[in-house]
Order: C-alpha cells, then sequence, then structure tokens
C-alpha cells in the first residue's frame, strides 16, 4: 500500500473542549481524504480511548478543565513510556515557555488557532509519516527478534538432540538401556524445581545432566562392565572419566555445554569431601552437582546393572537418607523426599524393559 493511503488511513483523535474548534478540524481532515476521525470534548476519556485504538495521531487542546492538555501528555507518557507519542499540540498561546513544557512533556508539533487549513494538513501529514515509519520499524524490528528467537531455538533444540544423544551412547556402554539418562534429566529438574531453583535453570539441568558421564565413553570395557570388585588401580582409571568428560565437552561456547562440563567434572564430589576428582566439600559443590549426584544414584540403586542387582525403593531410599551429611547434600536429600512420588513416577514413565543377566552386587556406586 503506497504511504500517501496509508497515511489517510490513520486513525486520529481530536480532543477539545470547544466543539467548534473540533467541528473546524474534522472538516478540513474529512475534507483531505482522512478516514478515521474521532474527536471528544472531554478529556477525562482520552486515556481509555488511546487505549482501545492506540491512535497514530492526537490532535490535543492544552487549556480545558478538569485536565488540561499537559495532564493529557503526562498520563500517556506514563502508559507508553517507549512508545513514539504522535501529540499535536492545538493553541492559541504563544507564550515560548507554555511551549517548551508542551515540548518536554511529549508534544511533536503545534497548530496555532485559528486554524489554517493548509498548516493543519502539512503538519497532520508530517507528524502521521512519522509515526506510520516509526510502527514500521517497530514490526519489522519485531519480525528480525522472532526470526533470531526461531534461530536460537533451533540451535538449542540441536544442542539438546545431540547432548540426549551422546549421552545415551555413554549409558548404553554401561548399563544398555540409555533410558537412565532419560529419567536423570527429568529427576534432576524435578528435585531443582523443589529446591526453588529458577525455570530456567531447570530447563538447563534437564537437558545437560544426560552428559554427565561421556567420559565413560573413554574407559575401556573390561573395566566399565567389570562384574565385581575393582582393582585400584581399575577404580583409578574409573575416575578419570570425570575429567575425560570435562575434555570432550569443552571448548563450547554454550551455557548448556558449560553446565554439562560442570556436571561431568563434579557429580561424583561429596559432601564430607572425600568426593572425586577435585575433592571438594559443601556448599563448594555446584549445586547442579548436589542434586544431579542424589537422583543418579538413586536411579542407579534401583536399576539393574552388570555389577549389580535392582535395589527395593526403601532400601534406595535409605541409603540416600543415610549419607546425607556425607555423600549428599541434606537440604537436597530433604527436598528429594519432598519431591520422592513424582520421581518413581518418572521411573514408571521411562522403564528399562530389559532382561539382562546381572552379576553380583557390587558396593561402589559408580
Amino acid at each position: 500500500m503506497p504511504l500517501q493511503e496509508k497515511i489517510l488511513q490513520g486513525h486520529i483523535l481530536v480532543v477539545d473542549d470547544n466543539p467548534v474548534n473540533i467541528q473546524v478540524i474534522e472538516k478540513i481532515l474529512l475534507n483531505d481524504g482522512y478516514h478515521n476521525v474521532d474527536s471528544t470534548t472531554d478529556p477525562t476519556k482520552v486515556q481509555d480511548m488511546y487505549r482501545a485504538k492506540m491512535y497514530d495521531l492526537v490532535l490535543l487542546d492544552i487549556h480545558m478543565p478538569e485536565l488540561s492538555g499537559f495532564d493529557v501528555m503526562a498520563q500517556l507518557t506514563q502508559d507508553y513510556p517507549d512508545d513514539y507519542l504522535p501529540i499535536l499540540i492545538l493553541t492559541a498561546d504563544q507564550c515560548e515557555d507554555t511551549k517548551n513544557i508542551a515540548l518536554s512533556s511529549g508534544a511533536k508539533d503545534f497548530i496555532n488557532k485559528p486554524f489554517e487549513r493548509l498548516e493543519v494538513l502539512l503538519r497532520v501529514r508530517n507528524i502521521l509519516e512519522v509515526r506510520l515509519l516509526h510502527k514500521q520499524v517497530i514490526k519489522s524490528n519485531h519480525e528480525l527478534e522472532n526470526r533470531v528467537l526461531e534461530r536460537t531455538q533451533q540451535i538449542y533444540d540441536t544442542q539438546v538432540n545431540l547432548i540426549r544423544c551422546l549421552g545415551k551412547a555413554a549409558e548404553y556402554r554401561d548399563n544398555e538401556t540409555g533410558m537412565h539418562v532419560i529419567r536423570l534429566g527429568e529427576s534432576a529438574a524435578c528435585l531443582a524445581r523443589q529446591i526453588g531453583l529458577t525455570e530456567k535453570q531447570c530447563e538447563i539441568l534437564r537437558h545437560a545432566s544426560p552428559m554427565h558421564d561421556i567420559g565413560k565413553i573413554a574407559i575401556p570395557d573390561r573395566i566399565l562392565l567389570k562384574q565385581g570388585h575393582l582393582t585400584p588401580d581399575e577404580w583409578h582409571l574409573m575416575q578419570k572419566h570425570a575429567e575425560l568428560g570435562v575434555e570432550i565437552l569443552s571448548d563450547q561456547e554454550s551455557e548448556l555445554f558449560e553446565v554439562a562440563a560442570l556436571l561431568a567434572l563434579t557429580h561424583h564430589e561429596k559432601w564430607d569431601g572425600t568426593g572425586y576428582p577435585r575433592g571438594l566439600r559443601g556448599e563448594e559443590i555446584p549445586i547442579y552437582a548436589r542434586i544431579v549426584s542424589v537422583c543418579d544414584v538413586f536411579d542407579a540403586l534401583l536399576s539393574s546393572r552388570p555389577y549389580k542387582a535392582p535395589w527395593e525403593v526403601s532400601q534406595s531410599v535409605g541409603y540416600i537418607r543415610d549419607n546425607a551429611n556425607v555423600a549428599f547434600d541434606p537440604d537436597v536429600v530433604r527436598c528429594f523426599e519432598e519431591v520422592l512420588d513424582e520421581i518413581l513416577q518418572i521411573r514408571d514413565q521411562y522403564p528399562d524393559n530389559d532382561d539382562r543377566q546381572v552379576g553380583q552386587e557390587h558396593p561402589e556406586i559408580r
């Protein structure tokens, strides 16, 4: 649509307590082809009228009863602080102070009384053109922002899928099902929400936690799948999977991968400082890792592994409770028990459904 036609279709509001002034302005505008002209003699109605139609131009008298033009501009400025307010002042007041106050209050231009037809049309057209161009810029910016958000979401979704696939790959080498990492992500997000983390943090934790054991890809099968106790040398090599995970996930400029790398490094740290690889203690351990360690161990205890048969729920909960203040953050354990039913529902929703043979129960939680 040509700009001139858009200008003529602009929505205009005329505000003046003198009906004669309104009639003069309306006649000038309608005779020149403007289609959408509203008016009111009551300045107290302007705020609601503007909110309802978002006018492209307001022709506003200054000196009116109840509310002055300055009062009306103050209302509109408060309602729309970041918008381009298309206000054209109607005034017979030639005082410079009045004009300066009007300009500083949000007015864009003036029309002097008595009205001169050509002046009215030129000033109206100029402000309408600026207003319409402003709206076009805003629309273009919104469209650009939406495209950027859409592309950002696509990249994030790709990262999530990559993390989930790699997490499953590591888990298949460990327990052959891959469902553990799905349950872990959902359980960790559930527990994080109970603790009070933001929804964004819960979402990142849900997607990053499947990568906590990615370093196991580099651990030989003779150690990873061994039925029975590990030798000291084998256990030392098994512990290397935490640092190997960081190497695999490093150099990625993504918050999701940063959290995944953090979890890979710290998910075996213990509250009392006896964990690995850094021997972190208490709140030195990132909250993400404190959450994941509880959910990871609980799900592992309930699951069949090459080195252990599944434990009962009560036995597994007892283990978590007994190790509060030792392996686990006691506050995290308390919140874990508060959402235990939800976590068990997650296990039911994502079962292993496997028929594997398992070896003897292993005392180590890997």
